[in-house]
This record gives structure tokens, sequence and C-alpha cells, in this order.
């Protein structure tokens, strides 16, 4: 081969070789600083705080830690003879004054009939006598019916299906109105959070398609954007007393993009696949349905 023409063979491999390097470089640079994608992302759920809606000493735990549980499932069960006490003494208070409200009616009824030989001042002191009696009875019949939903809430049951978690609740503790006893995580409100770049909100909307993975292991799931947050708290502003804003005297010459929540909804989930609370997860943007993996413009 003569010297001219290795030269230029030499001269285009090289050639080749750097465009294959500036179109490698640009892909590269697209992929992680344009392509809406992000490896900070968060499997979240809501987490529903179970407390009762009376007091009393924890007479049995029904479930264990980390057991799944469905809505209406009984989760611990308070003392109930205190609450059958107030039942029966509310039953009580009813008959008796259902026994006075008759006996006020009968008098109430006679002296009407005697007419003129009882006196009008009488009359409406039997009157009003069983007006008060019928109002006091009103009253204890809503003692009876609230002494029963005592009663009937020392079952504390699940409003959600989901997982008991970190469970440290034992007989005998003494549990009080509206203070939680365990937390139950709702299996229905199972999403992931993907923290994006504010750069690259322009390539996201709603609806767009997802790929998400979880760290560790392969399986790749299809998901949608929800929802893109609203808002996220101003670090560099702080609250003033005298209602002025108060921000900050300082700045970084670096600055790094805002993080931004964007809601992801799961389209399909394998029956076999935990979605455990704050896993984390790597989140890709692909686009809407039908339009390719051509990451859309809000």
């Amino acid at each position: 081969m003569k010297p001219a023409t290795l030269l230029l063979a030499r001269v285009g491999v090289t050639l080749c070789i750097i465009a294959g390097a500036m179109a490698a470089s640009a892909l590269l640079w697209r992929h992680y600083h344009d392509d809406p994608w992000t490896r900070d992302g968060r499997v979240r759920a809501d987490v529903v705080q179970m407390a009762p809606d009376v007091s009393g000493l924890v007479d049995k735990v029904m479930v264990r830690d980390n057991q799944l549980v469905h809505r209406g499932d009984v989760l611990f069960t308070l003392d109930r003879v205190r609450p059958a006490i107030a039942l029966a003494q509310a039953d009580a208070t009813v008959h008796s004054l259902r026994v006075q409200v008759a006996q006020a009616t009968r008098e109430d009824r006679r002296n009407i009939a005697l007419g003129s030989l009882v006196p009008d001042e009488i009359r409406e002191q039997s009157s009003a006598k069983l007006e008060q009696l019928r109002a006091s009875m009103a009253q204890a019949v809503a003692s009876v019916e609230a002494a029963r939903v005592n009663l009937e809430r020392t079952e504390v049951r699940s409003s959600v299906t989901g997982w008991v978690t970190n469970l440290d609740l034992r007989p005998g503790a003494y549990a009080s109105v509206g203070k939680p006893m365990l937390a139950v995580i709702d299996k229905e409100s199972t999403h992931v959070v993907g923290y994006f770049e504010e750069t690259k909100l322009s390539q996201i909307a709603v609806g767009d398609r997802v790929r998400v993975r979880l760290v560790g292991d392969t399986r790749e799931l299809d998901g949608h954007v929800d929802s893109i947050a609203a808002g996220i708290d101003d670090r560099e502003r702080n609250a003033s007393s005298n209602l002025l804003a108060n921000v900050t005297p300082t700045f970084n010459w670096v600055r790094q993009a805002q993080r931004i929540p964007v809601r992801i909804q799961l389209d399909r989930v394998p029956s076999e696949l935990h979605l455990i609370m704050g896993r984390t997860a790597t989140v890709e943007v692909l686009g809407r349905a039908g339009r390719g993996d051509v990451p859309s413009k809000v």
C-alpha cells in the first residue's frame, strides 16, 4: 500500500473515531442532562394511624407485625367492662323515665278530664312536668345510643386494606381517645414519587408514560404521570414577625437545580412484587402513549 493511501486510511479511521466519540458524547449529554429521568425515586403510600374512639385498657391485639389486613378487620380490642356498665346504667335510666312519663301522662289526662274541678295552675304544672319528663326521656335514649356505640367501638377495626407496620402494641397498654396505637400502610394508595430537576419539567406532562425500575430488581414497571407538585418549600425565605419577607442575605455561586416531586401511578404490578414503602427507584418518562419514546412538551 502506498504511503499516501495509508495516510488517508489512518486519517479516515481517526475522523470516524472522533465522530463516533462526539456522537456518543452528544447522546450521553442528552440522556443525562436533557432526558426526563431520575434515579431519585421513592415508593410511597399513605400511612393510616389507627386510634380508638374510646379510652380503656387494651384487652387483645388481633394482628402481628407486617400482617396484611383488610378493611373492617379487628386490629385490637379494649376492655368492655366499663362501657357495658355505662350501657346498663343508661338502659336503667330510660326504664325509670318511661315509668315516670306513663304516670305523668295519666295525671295530665285526669286533670284535663276533671275540667274546672282542677285549678288551672295544677293543670299547667302537670303539663309542664310531662313535657320535662319527655325531654329527659329523649336525652336518656340518646345516652343509650351513645353507650351502645362506645361498647361497639371497643373493637378497633382497620379502615383500609394494607399492612400493619412497626407494631409495638401489647395487651395491658392504656389507649386514649384519638391517640394512635398502630399504623397501617394503605395498599391501594401505593405509588412512586420521582424527584426531577426543574430543568426537565418542560418535558413532563400529566399522562406521560413512565418506566420504573426498583433498585435490586431487574423487572420494569409501567406507569403514568399522575400529577406534578404545585410547590416546594423555599429554604431561602424564613418567617418574619413583621409580615415582611425575610430572605437569607447569602448566595451560592454554584446553584443546583431544584428537585420537584412528580407522582407516578403504576399501571401493572406483578402480584409477587411487594412494593415496600421507601424503596428506591429509577424513573424514566417516555412520553405520551402512541407517540413513541419522544418526551412530550407541556
